[in-house]
């Protein structure tokens, strides 16, 4: 982050009294580059340890679920296998961020980025990045043992390449813009933990069994469709048109999502 700071001479005056301007900004993908790999350096020592427990936590729902849901070909079982590999990206990307950027609003912690010369959306998705970049392992693993235990096919597994990235992304914003908007870091927690819950409700339990309301309730969820795009690929014949679409969607709204993260990072920054 050193390369990030502002240099001495931009306040020094020259010998006519007047300061020197202030040197420009960093550009977007070096300042997201640099705080992309702070962020990664941070939390590889403090998030492998909860990122262990989100996907103990899923393989732990597969084993319930097994309980309930007959293996083989069936929508429900793609429906749990898919729905808690997502709730990995889940608890990651949007309840640990939500937290995350609740606590640096609290101390002011956002302050130390307020001071460096680098564009707002480079801090957010810098550190929205490196959250969900610890999400593809266990997201894997979750992927390969619900696909064991529910005995669907495994080969198309690496959607998960796309998926992770795109549900990460709209899951990152989502829980960014909790945490900067979340007027105190006890309610940004709650935002967080309410988020991964609705994640959890919505995207493992079957949708036969789902009332009309929840499922419309379901289809405002940004992982629903990272959801439903990778439940489609454990079928003998894919339907990529219909894959795309729901990868498409998951795109779109994780840029408005990472929108209106950075709209608040700049509103909290400014306050």
């Amino acid at each position: 982050m050193t390369l990030l700071s502002v240099p001495p001479q931009a306040a020094a005056p020259d010998a006519g009294g007047a300061p020197f301007p202030l040197a420009p900004a960093a550009r977007l993908l070096p300042a997201l580059a640099a705080v992309y790999r702070a962020q990664l350096a941070r939390a590889r020592v403090a998030r492998i340890p909860l990122l262990f427990v989100a996907t103990f936590q899923s393989l732990g729902i597969l084993v319930m679920m097994r309980g309930v849901v007959d293996g083989g070909q069936t929508s429900a079982a793609r429906s749990v296998v898919a729905g808690s590999s997502v709730l990995v990206v889940a608890f990651v990307a949007l309840n640990l961020l939500a937290q995350y950027f609740g606590k640096l609003r609290a101390t002011g912690g956002l302050d130390h980025y307020a001071t460096l010369p680098v564009p707002a959306a480079s801090v957010v998705l810098g550190a929205a990045g490196a959250y969900a970049s610890f999400t593809l392992p266990g997201t894997a693993v979750t992927a390969a043992v619900g696909a064991v235990m529910f005995g669907l096919p495994v080969g198309q597994l690496w959607v998960l390449l796309a998926v992770v990235p795109l549900a990460g992304a709209a899951l990152s914003g989502l829980g960014a813009a909790c945490g900067l908007l979340a007027p105190r870091q006890e309610i940004a927690t709650m935002l967080g933990q309410l988020g991964m819950s609705a994640a959890l409700l919505l995207g493992v339990l079957p949708v036969d069994h789902l009332p009309q309301p929840v499922l419309w309730l379901r289809d405002l969820l940004p992982s629903t469709y990272g959801v439903e795009a990778f439940a489609r690929t454990f079928t003998a014949d894919p339907d990529w048109v219909l894959v795309a679409g729901d990868l498409a969607v998951c795109a779109g709204v994780g840029v408005v999502s990472l929108a209106i993260a950075t709209w608040a990072y700049r509103r909290a920054v400014s306050r």
